[in-house]
């Protein structure tokens, strides 16, 4: 019998600890895990019983803010902006979870970032209901709504900065869409918007061409290239090239022509000045092939094949090592083609350095955090990410751009009273489709204030008959001008 009883005893407590272990191990140690799982319905509802914080526009524009429901979550995400900002907010949704502003400040929109202002102990002693932070971007509203409106039904994307500062005033990538079915507390309606969106596509309106779609910059690239030559020591703006109807590329048979099929200036020698400003290609793969260490340098100091910093994610540029077995890659990367591939972000910040005196500044999507009471929780200051050539050369690349607006390639970007420099691309892509068509450029040229970039995928209406100087630069030139009247510069 007191075996029996012995055995039982011995059992029981064998149980007990067992549920002591377990318990501990669901409270301390997958507490974490458990929380986050998906599956966790009162995760879910804890999360959506706050009152997510606003994202708000540089100029004051609530873009996306969460109302009051009478439903089980207490509130719904709302964007008033519509497709205009989607690329920037993102959404928060039941069912596909967070993207882009709305996931990068995820924890800082539930006020769970660590971070205790007076708005939350007034909240705490008042029963007022948790509030999140709101995020100030550093679009403004009427930048952004013209850069819209100047892409108009081209597919491509526009990216307006601050060249000191490096903050983003304008981003617009088209095609884009409205969040706002996405945060829609019915799955059904939110499962049947992300599937009209195409999302497995690569043109789906899911993507942000301006960060994460690469293009062969074309060029606009030859910024780039001349910044090394001249950088390099090597070369003046003086320095003469040959200029021949087509060049004959080393290790193979074949022969590299310039768009026009031509010489560039009737076959004369062509000064690297000259070459800039109308766009000779032949120029630029002979320094392609002379000077490969340096451009590749040149486009690794600049961000190239590395992921830029950024407040949402991005997709790295790529200028890869090309070796000398395969000299033709060579002389097709230094006119923007071949290996090379640039995310618009990326050539905006190409025209920005320039501005800068050779100093890249690094890109921001967010000027700061707020509270509920309108208190400051962070702010973020100007960064750079170093320097990428010397100030000299970039006086240099400002007077051959410049040249460019004034009497080469881009005419059609020239505003009255306003110095804008600029460089036109126009990127060969796929065999038989068009080419896309870029500008990249700053102004005023003396005292930059606004740097860009634009691309309007295939040429758009041009079709084959696109160059970055018929369809990119109309474009530019209306931001920029859109951007003189809102500042007053």
């Amino acid at each position: 019998m007191e075996r029996q009883i012995r055995r039982v005893g011995i059992a029981l407590l064998v149980a007990f600890l067992a549920l002591f272990v377990q318990l501990n191990y669901v409270q301390i140690f997958a507490a974490k895990r458990i929380a986050a799982n998906p599956a966790n319905v009162r995760n879910l509802l804890n999360e959506y019983s706050i009152k997510r914080g606003d994202i708000v526009t540089a100029d004051g524009k609530t873009i996306a803010f969460s109302k009051a429901t009478n439903d089980t979550l207490k509130y719904q995400r709302e964007y008033p902006g519509g497709d205009t900002y989607g690329q920037i907010t993102g959404y928060d949704s039941l069912v596909y979870g967070t993207r882009a502003i709305e996931s990068a400040y995820d924890q800082q929109l539930l006020g769970r970032a660590g971070v205790i202002s007076m708005q939350d102990i007034q909240d705490s002693f008042l029963g007022e209901g948790q509030q999140g932070d709101n995020v100030q971007v550093t679009i403004n509203s009427q930048l952004q709504a013209t850069a819209k409106q100047a892409l108009g039904d081209n597919q491509g994307a526009v990216v307006a900065l601050d060249p000191q500062t490096g903050e983003v005033r304008a981003m617009y990538s088209n095609p884009s869409y409205d969040p706002s079915e996405l945060a829609s507390h019915d799955s059904k309606t939110q499962r049947a918007y992300w599937n009209s969106l195409n999302p497995n596509s690569a043109s789906t309106p899911l993507i942000n061409k301006a960060t994460s779609t690469r293009y062969p910059p074309g060029s606009t690239f030859k910024i780039v290239t001349a910044a090394a030559a001249l950088d390099s020591g090597k070369f003046t703006p003086s320095s003469t090239f040959p200029d021949p109807t087509q060049l004959q590329l080393p290790q193979t048979p074949k022969t590299l022509t310039n768009f026009t099929h031509t010489a560039c200036q009737g076959g004369t020698p062509i000064d690297l000045f000259t070459a800039v400003r109308i766009s000779c290609d032949t120029t630029f793969a002979i320094l392609g092939l002379r000077i490969p260490k340096e451009i590749y340098d040149m486009a690794h100091k600049l961000g190239f094949e590395a992921a830029l910093p950024f407040d949402i994610l991005t997709e790295a540029s790529a200028y890869p090592k090309v070796s000398s077995d395969r000299q033709p890659f060579r002389a097709y990367d230094g006119i923007g083609q071949g290996n090379t591939a640039a995310t618009p972000l990326q050539m905006a910040l190409v025209a920005a350095t320039v501005a800068n005196g050779g100093v890249e500044p690094r890109p921001r999507l967010v000027h700061s955090i707020i509270d509920p009471s309108g208190g400051i929780v962070e702010r973020f200051s100007p960064e750079t990410l170093g320097r990428a050539f010397s100030p000299a050369t970039a006086a240099t690349l400002t007077k051959m751009m410049t040249a460019v607006v004034q009497n080469g390639t881009a005419t059609a970007a020239q505003i009255p009273g306003v110095a804008v420099a600029g460089k036109t691309g126009t990127a060969q892509t796929v065999p038989g489709a068009p080419p896309h068509a870029w500008f990249i450029s700053f102004a005023p040229a003396g005292n930059p204030k606004i740097a860009l970039a634009v691309i309007v995928e295939h040429g758009g209406s041009y079709g084959s008959e696109a160059t970055g100087g018929a369809v990119a630069a109309p474009i530019a030139k209306d931001i920029i001008e859109a951007d003189k009247q809102i500042e007053k510069w």
